[in-house]
């Protein structure tokens, strides 16, 4: 497929921003995969491309996570394992069937999911910790569940990986956060290896665009060490927000 200067130009930019809001609340796929489409790539093309890009942007992101602590390698290691499992059985499942069922799907998790944020306050108050086998249990089980959606399709793994890790496993926000980069990286990985063996993924836009992605998630973690945390929940809202606008419109074409 022959790339052009303006794609570069549409998909650059907002991949920089992609990465910023990855690193500090995740959800970075909100603004990266639709990012490719409006370029004019294929579905699938434009899939396995950000996985490429987003790929390397959280693995500088995790890298630094784990230099400043926020992430318990025991629980994580073991989420790795689970979150391979689901991402590579996701992304060769949308190689096989149109993810529009899927879409229908998440236009009643997402409502949902921005009236948790909303009402229960996950992500300002620190619920009590289970016991660590139920805590890395439930963690194993999100990384399985939401390894497969990011195979499959990718948008919100990194905000729905947050949620599910604070308000079901019950992990302190800056635990949660370093354990999603982890999984999201695993995924992300697994994925981008089902895609490149299936030649659905642009090479020279992608790494062009994961240099972007760097920069926004150096920038993004540099944020949440300066105490950008606290803007997690709005931001959260927000990729909740644009993530379900995004559905309907696709729905409607």
């Amino acid at each position: 497929m022959d790339i052009t200067a303006l794609q570069f130009v549409i998909v650059c930019p907002l991949i920089f921003l992609a990465g910023f809001v990855d690193a500090v609340a995740g959800g970075g796929g909100l603004i990266s995969l639709p990012a490719y489409m409006l370029a004019g790539l294929p579905v699938h093309m434009a899939i396995g491309t950000n996985k490429l890009s987003s790929g390397m942007g959280t693995a500088l992101t995790t890298w630094r996570y784990s230099r400043s602590g926020y992430i318990p390698w025991r629980q994580a290691g073991l989420c790795v394992v689970c979150a391979l499992i689901g991402s590579s059985a996701g992304a060769n499942l949308a190689l096989l069937i149109s993810d529009r069922f899927f879409k229908v799907i998440m236009l009643f998790i997402l409502p949902l999911s921005a009236f948790y944020v909303l009402r229960y306050s996950a992500l300002d108050v620190q619920k009590a910790p289970y016991s660590e086998r139920k805590t890395v249990l439930l963690s194993m089980a999100a990384a399985v569940v939401i390894g497969a959606y990011d195979g499959f399709y990718g948008p919100g793994t990194g905000t729905f990986l947050i949620l599910l890790l604070t308000a079901v496993a019950h992990m302190p926000l800056q635990s949660a956060n370093g354990v999603s980069k982890v999984i999201n990286l695993t995924t992300n990985l697994a994925a981008l290896a089902v895609y490149v063996m299936n030649g659905k993924v642009i090479f020279v836009l992608g790494l062009a665009a994961g240099c972007f992605s760097l920069a926004g998630n150096y920038i993004g973690t540099r944020f949440f060490d300066k105490g950008g945390a606290k803007v997690v929940k709005p931001l959260m809202l927000a990729v909740l927000t644009l993530f379900f606008v995004k559905i309907c419109a696709d729905l409607m074409a």
